[in-house]
């Protein structure tokens, strides 16, 4: 009985002590939870917390300097980032337009977007790009039906609903489809919507003809199935991507919507669009991809140094023994033989294919030329 008498008082005190401490540690945790993590518990999403704006910064739109300004991470130095702060990306050249750029970012924040893809666009081609993102809903079909189910997708025009036709001419695909017979005036890719016409038949020649290669006749030089994911730039409406599809390979399209709506069509189809210009880093880890193809795009209307980067840049996502497919490219014959052939050379390719042939549908006069190369980055020694 003496023993649990003087041993209840000692008991007592010691359950008060660490009932004290577990109640000063909880409070200690709201504390710091409420400080310090305090944006994850009371959001507001239309303020930002951004690193001091410079002075120039004060005429640009709010929403872009909201969208495009370094901000704080709310949890602190991140080891990953190397830093406190991430800075969104946005072309440098957004702010060299500045009567565009605030059309662009004008609007009503969490309401709808402008109807401005023409706007866009054209920001976009002049070097905003990436362009900055806007805290609004785009513009959309009001009824859009739902797609087309695969594989009949790959060769289905889809239904008008599901575009808004705005920006462009035509406001219908019929009206696309018969551009190529009824309007003079020049369009990119101005007979491609017409599945039924010369779509049909591209890369379906089991045998190279030429500067034509088969898709066959190229995939022939790989291992069976070693060709597996690949790149299409501007790839009009993604016709090689389908017939690629067709043969278990995923390739991804880029394109723009150059008075037609060449993304939605692309997606209608059931392959991916990558909406993208020529002068964009392409979107891909090093040593990735096991093919790029590009036809008629790349050629001599490219500045020849942006160009020069952008083969390397083709170099840099292919993996080694990946194939670049340069499908009709055109120039002026001697700039052929003096800019442009040494210039992919310059690249480290190796030639597994090189064929030279007359471009004569402007005429002769123009001594015009196209190349048909189907180079590799090397197994070995690519670096």
């Amino acid at each position: 009985m003496d023993f649990h008498s003087n041993s209840n008082p000692k008991s007592l005190t010691n359950n008060l002590f660490f009932i004290s401490l577990l109640l000063f540690t909880n409070l200690l945790t709201l504390f710091l939870s409420s400080t310090y993590y305090s944006s994850t518990c009371t959001p507001n999403f239309t303020t930002t917390t951004t690193v001091t704006a410079d002075e120039d910064d004060k005429t640009l739109p709010p929403e872009f300097l909201a969208a495009t300004s370094a901000q704080r991470l709310p949890l602190g130095f991140n080891r990953n980032f190397g830093s406190d702060t991430v800075r969104p990306p946005a072309g440098s050249a957004c702010t060299l337009f500045p009567e565009e750029l605030r059309r662009f970012m004008s609007y009503s924040v969490n309401g709808s977007c402008p109807d401005d893809e023409l706007l866009s666009q054209k920001l976009l081609l002049k070097g905003c790009e990436p362009l900055p993102r806007r805290r609004c809903r785009p513009a959309a079909p009001p009824e859009s039906p739902p797609p087309v189910p695969l594989p009949s997708s790959l060769w289905s025009t889809p239904s008008d609903d599901t575009v808004v036709w705005t920006a462009y001419t035509c406001k219908s695909y019929q009206c696309l489809i018969d551009r190529s017979r009824t309007q003079k005036a020049f369009d990119d890719c101005k007979d491609c919507f017409d599945l039924n016409g010369r779509e049909k038949h591209r890369w379906t020649n089991p045998k190279s003809n030429g500067l034509d290669f088969s898709i066959e006749d190229v995939l022939g030089t790989r291992e069976p199935g070693s060709i597996r994911i690949g790149l299409d730039i501007g790839g009009g409406v993604a016709t090689f991507a389908v017939r690629m599809r067709e043969r278990n390979i995923t390739i991804v399209t880029t394109s723009l919507n150059l008075n037609g709506p060449f993304n939605n069509f692309i997606a209608s189809r059931g392959v991916v669009p990558l909406y993208l210009s020529i002068s964009q880093r392409l979107p891909f880890f090093d040593n990735t991809l096991d093919i790029v193809h590009s036809m008629h795009v790349l050629s001599n209307w490219i500045p020849e140094t942006l160009l020069h980067f952008l083969l390397f840049d083709v170099y840099r996502v292919l993996r080694p023994g990946g194939l670049f497919w340069l499908d009709h490219f055109f120039c002026v014959g001697e700039q052929l033989e003096k800019v442009y052939g040494p210039m992919i050379e310059s690249v480290g390719f190796k030639k597994v294919k090189w064929v030279t042939g007359r471009k004569l549908d402007r005429g002769p006069q123009l001594q015009e030329m196209y190349l048909s190369a189907l180079l590799e980055k090397p197994f070995k020694d690519s670096w």
